[in-house]
């Protein structure tokens, strides 16, 4: 038996049967029997059992006005239809308005659902019942429970709702809201204003939405918050399958991944657990928090997937900026491991550490706790360092370059393959007792393999392999074409000023920020 027949019963008992034409009949058993001519009511009291239109019912006493088609029952009063049993301590029905009222202990039964409340309303012209002062619908085979302060009920359509501290629970699934509609025959709620949705797995909370209580699935809107074991989701809307654990959200998308101290931002998400992915587009944002620094890293495309050790690896793809305390990095497309702590950038990345900016086609960052302690740089790599406030630059370029970082600045880089540097060494003069520091040239050094040791981006020592090739120009007859290495270019107006900066990709950024190239 389904809930829309249990109260189909009212449909049949009040709004078709008992106002109809037929005669009440009289159970063996009845008492006592009386009959007011002034009144034309039948009183009928004792033990009370008769039958109108294949409805038993059975009462302490009842009044019965044949022509007006009124009855009025008392105490104890029980309807019995097929499988279906209503009780209440009275009863009021009129057939010519087909209106029923039921007051006291209400209870609607049948094989599977039970209805209880303190009264109940049945208006066969409207089509609806009604109990206003706090109701329970339970269903004994599918645990199925349903509480609220207000409830309507349409049988014709199947459709009920819920108004006042409505409770939904099916199984492991709870529901609270303020008003709920359900279609029983969908088996889909529909919830209007603060709602929370719990099961084994998650709470979710938001606003309005709708909800299939069958296949644990929904559309939610409206300030959506879905709570997980690990994670915590905000968005503007998300749609939910239980199965798979399947999510959707979109606008102002924040997902907080705790166990991976790892917080994502965009405006369009998508997850399966099936997959252990995540994907994420819109300004999408990631911020790995940790106890010395915080990585923010930003892309068009943000995806993690789980590895074999259930570690949470980012995928981060087109116009993709970094950006910690010590270093900022841009690249078309990255590769995060919190596991290893490795970052590694492709096609035409450029990092920043401290006042150095380090290209290549490809550059490894190998990160602890978020503090960069050593790169790798494959295929063109490149070391610029401006001095005297970006007059002059410190130069280093070869095929791979590993550069290892102390306080976010270059402390050594090795060099190999056609290992090529230009500096401008210093010294200290003392003039009028004042020690100040003067350039004393520019020095160019070729070699298969340099080791640079650098103080502030200043070359402090190197070590040359395999037959250098060096030469040394005074300030004053510097060569100009030895002034920079080959495909030199200076960059800063592309640096990530601050952590939620988005223009890169734009005309305009791209406009602003083209390369200084000296040679040109």
């Amino acid at each position: 038996m389904s809930l829309r027949s249990l109260f189909f019963f009212f449909l049949s008992l009040i709004g078709h049967q008992i106002l109809g034409q037929g005669k009440l009949v009289l159970l063996p058993g009845s008492e006592k029997i009386y009959f007011d001519k002034a009144t034309q009511t039948h009183r009928l009291v004792g033990t009370v059992s008769f039958i109108y239109q294949g409805n038993t019912m059975y009462c302490d006493s009842a009044h019965y006005r044949e022509a007006q088609k009124i009855v009025r029952a008392y105490g104890n009063v029980h309807i019995t239809k097929d499988d279906i049993n209503l009780y209440c301590d009275s009863l009021f029905y009129s057939g010519s308005n087909k209106f029923a009222r039921l007051w006291g202990h209400v209870i609607v039964r049948d094989a599977a659902y039970k209805l209880s409340s303190d009264s109940v309303e049945y208006n066969a012209k409207t089509g609806r019942a009604i109990y206003r002062n706090k109701g329970k619908i339970q269903n004994s085979i599918n645990n199925e429970l349903i509480t609220s302060k207000i409830g309507y009920f349409y049988p014709a359509t199947g459709s009920y709702f819920f108004s006042g501290k409505v409770v939904y629970q099916k199984n492991d699934l709870r529901m609270t809201t303020d008003t709920l509609q359900f279609n029983h025959e969908t088996q889909i709620t529909y919830f209007h204003g603060p709602t929370v949705i719990q099961n084994d797995s998650l709470e979710i909370r938001c606003s309005k939405g709708n909800f299939h209580v069958d296949r644990n699935e929904g559309a939610l809107y409206r300030g959506v918050q879905i709570t997980q074991k690990d994670r915590h989701i905000t968005c503007d809307t998300a749609f939910y399958k239980e199965r798979n654990q399947e999510f959707t959200g979109l606008g102002n998308v924040v997902i907080d991944e705790k166990k991976q101290n790892l917080i994502l931002s965009g405006n369009f998400f998508h997850s399966e657990e099936e997959r252990e992915s995540t994907l994420l587009t819109g300004q999408a944002l990631a911020i790995q928090t940790g106890k010395k620094d915080t990585l923010y890293l930003h892309a068009d495309t943000l995806r993690l997937i789980n590895d074999s050790s259930n570690q949470r690896n980012l995928f981060a793809y087109k116009n993709v900026k970094s950006f910690s305390r010590d270093i900022q990095c841009i690249a078309d497309s990255a590769f995060y491991s919190k596991n290893t702590g490795r970052m590694s950038l492709y096609m035409t990345p450029i990092l920043w550490a401290k006042n150095g900016e380090l290209k290549g086609d490809t550059i490894h960052l190998y990160m602890n706790d978020s503090v960069l302690e050593r790169s790798e740089i494959m295929g063109n790599a490149s070391a610029i360092m401006p001095v005297d406030t970006g007059k002059l630059y410190n130069q280093l370029s070869g095929k791979e370059m590993v550069s290892f970082f102390k306080e976010g600045a270059i402390h050594l880089a090795k060099v190999k393959g056609q290992a090529w540097t230009i500096f401008y060494p210093v010294e200290d003069q003392r003039r009028d007792s004042i020690l100040e520091k003067e350039r004393m040239g520019l020095n160019r050094l070729y070699a298969s393999e340099l080791h640079v040791y650098l103080d502030s981006g200043e070359v402090s020592r190197i070590t040359f392999f395999d037959k250098p090739d060096g030469v040394f120009f005074p300030m004053d007859q510097i060569d100009e074409k030895e002034r920079y290495i080959r495909g030199f270019s200076w960059n800063p107006l592309l640096r990530p000023k601050d952590p939620f900066t988005m223009c890169l990709g734009s005309p305009k950024a791209t406009a602003m920020n083209r390369p200084l190239n000296p040679n040109e």
